[in-house]
Order: structure tokens, then C-alpha cells, then sequence
């Protein structure tokens, strides 16, 4: 099968299309023949190093398709399935994939493939950042960075679908209008707008209840500032690079404010957990609370070209490679 590895770290020109060989699943695997890749920034962090992996390797966390063959041990899903994953192993960017059958999910019929490999991930994060790590309740205000980004325009969505008074930053002006589109109040421009101030004043002073942070570096320190005492600051990527290390006190010197680093894997431990987030997400997709943006297709042998795009951050919503 084709597929896209990597044998060193850097930018995307380390990627390259491969002829590679797919051995038949093992026990409790099964193989799913995809039919579209989700592209993620955890993926550039795997390319990069920032999240180092075993050299060579593939990428991609995840994909959505069919089961095309089951190991030893596996009863719940048959050949034919539609399914999809989203939490590894790595090696999504290719045609097909062995994975461990308890860490795949069923798509209901009403959810397309392409839409199921460009939410899941994205999604099901969106999920448990507003209703597990920071439950957001009506009429709190928040805020989410990169309000136009794959996780962003998911979770402003649902966010306001929750009664949450919702403010967003963007990488630019042209973005500000995707942005309110899908649910924020108000927007802020990160790259010319004095943010912090603003969130304050939109907010009396008072700060907000939960700043949501995947930008990581440029936007860190800017984030504690907007919050209430007592807020909690959910950093959960580093899209401008890594956050520096700072002493804890600074946390009690603005707020006693908590702090938290998750991530999706954390929260979906389980199969039974993977399941019910999934529901939660393709349930808020048929109700027309979450509206999926797939504004970005790329075929797998250019998956070079989406990440240059991704690191733009011209991208708006979400980005799949089709085999």
C-alpha cells in the first residue's frame, strides 16, 4: 500500500509517499481501508519532534473507512463496517491501517466519512474540553484562541449551543467573520488587536471563567490575564511553539487560578469512554448544533502541501487527505 513516512524530524519536507508492506492484523486488530485521513497539528508535532516517535515512521492519528480484515479475537465488528479512529496508533496517512479493534468507533449512517475523519479528533476534543476539563455552563463567559481553526469552529459552536457568551481570537482580520458565523460574540485579531485589554473591558474587568489555549507560546501569559480569580487556564496545544517554564506562583500572583495540560487520550481511555464521546459529538452533528467545515481536501501524496498550509495558518476549519 501507499503510505507517508518520515525518517527524520523537520518541516514538511521530511514527508514522503512510500510503497510499504501491511502485514494482516494481529489479535484484537482489525484493518480499516480508509477512505479519508484527518490532518492534525498533533501531526506536525510528531513530524517536528516536539512529540518524539520511533524513526522511521508514519503519521497521522486518524482516518475513517472500512473494516477491510479482523484478527483473532474480534467479535463486535464485521468486514464491511464503517469506522473510524482518531486516537492511533500512528499511521493514518496511508491507505489502509492496522489498529486495535477497542480503540475504533462505529459512524452512524448520517455522518459521512469525510466529515467523520475531519470531526472526530477535533470533535470529540471539543468534547471533553467543554464538558469534562472546564464544564461550561449558561451564561458563563469564555474564551477560545484560534476561534477559526479545526478544534475553534467546532467548539465555539457547541459552545454557544450551551449558552456560553463566547469570545474568540483569530490569526487575522479575514478570519473574524468565519469566526462569529459559528457562534462567537465577539473577535479578536491576535496580530493587531490588543486582546487582553479588550477581554477585559468586554468583561468589566472582571475577567473570563475559562480560557481554552492551543496556541501556546504567543498567547500563554496574554491568557492568564484574562481570566477571573479562580479561572482555569486549559492549555491544550502548542501551535506557536511550546509555553517556557515559569514558577508556579505566578499562578496564585494572578488569581489563584488553575492550570491543566489534557488530552484526548486521557479522556478516552476506555472503549467505553472512546464510544460515548464520539456519540456526544455525531449526536450535537445530527441535531445541527455542529456544523463540520471540511474547507480543506488534499490528495495523500500531497500531504507536504497540507501541512505548509496548515502552518500558514491561512487554513480555516478542518483538512482531510483523500487516498
Amino acid at each position: 500500500m501507499k503510505a507517508i513516512r518520515f525518517a527524520r524530524t523537520g518541516g514538511p519536507e521530511v514527508l514522503s509517499l512510500q510503497e510499504v508492506a501491511l502485514p494482516p492484523p494481529a489479535l484484537g486488530q482489525i484493518r480499516v481501508r480508509h477512505t479519508a485521513i484527518g490532518v492534525n497539528f498533533i501531526d506536525t508535532y510528531h513530524r517536528s519532534g516536539l512529540y518524539p516517535l520511533p524513526l522511521p515512521s508514519g503519521l497521522g492519528m486518524e482516518a475513517a473507512g472500512s473494516v477491510d480484515a479482523l484478527g483473532a479475537g474480534v467479535s463486535h465488528l464485521k468486514i464491511g463496517d464503517r469506522v473510524g479512529y482518531c486516537t492511533g496508533p500512528v499511521g493514518a496517512y496511508a491507505e489502509a491501517n492496522n489498529v486495535p479493534a477497542d480503540r475504533v468507533v462505529k459512524l452512524p449512517a448520517d455522518v459521512s466519512d469525510d466529515v467523520a475523519a475531519a470531526a472526530m479528533l477535533k470533535g470529540m476534543t471539543a468534547q471533553y474540553l467543554l464538558k469534562r476539563t472546564f464544564p461550561v455552563r449558561r451564561g458563563q463567559t469564555i474564551l477560545f484562541h484560534s476561534a477559526a481553526g479545526g478544534v475553534g469552529l467546532i467548539a465555539v459552536q457547541w459552545a454557544k449551543h450551551l449558552g456560553a457568551h463566547v469570545i474568540g481570537t483569530v490569526g487575522s482580520d479575514a478570519k473574524i467573520e468565519l469566526a462569529k458565523a459559528h457562534g462567537c460574540d465577539q473577535v479578536f485579531n491576535t496580530e493587531k488587536d490588543d486582546w487582553v485589554a479588550g477581554v477585559r473591558e468586554l468583561t468589566g474587568g472582571a475577567g473570563v471563567a475559562v480560557v481554552y489555549d492551543s496556541v501556546g507560546k504567543d498567547t500563554f501569559t496574554g491568557s492568564l490575564d484574562c481570566l477571573a480569580p479562580r479561572g482555569m487556564m486549559v492549555s491544550f496545544g502548542n501551535s506557536s511553539g511550546a509555553v517556557p517554564a515559569f514558577e508556579p506562583a505566578l499562578l496564585s500572583a494572578k488569581g489563584s487560578l488553575y492550570l491543566t495540560r489534557p488530552t484526548l487520550m486521557h479522556y478516552t481511555r476506555t472503549a467505553a469512554e472512546l464510544q460515548e464521546t464520539a456519540d456526544d459529538l455525531f449526536a450535537a452533528i445530527a441535531s445541527g448544533a455542529v456544523k463540520i467545515a471540511v474547507n480543506q481536501r488534499f490528495a495523500l501524496g500531497d500531504a507536504r502541501a497540507a501541512h505548509e498550509a496548515l502552518h500558514s495558518r491561512k487554513t480555516t476549519g478542518a483538512t482531510v487527505l483523500i487516498p
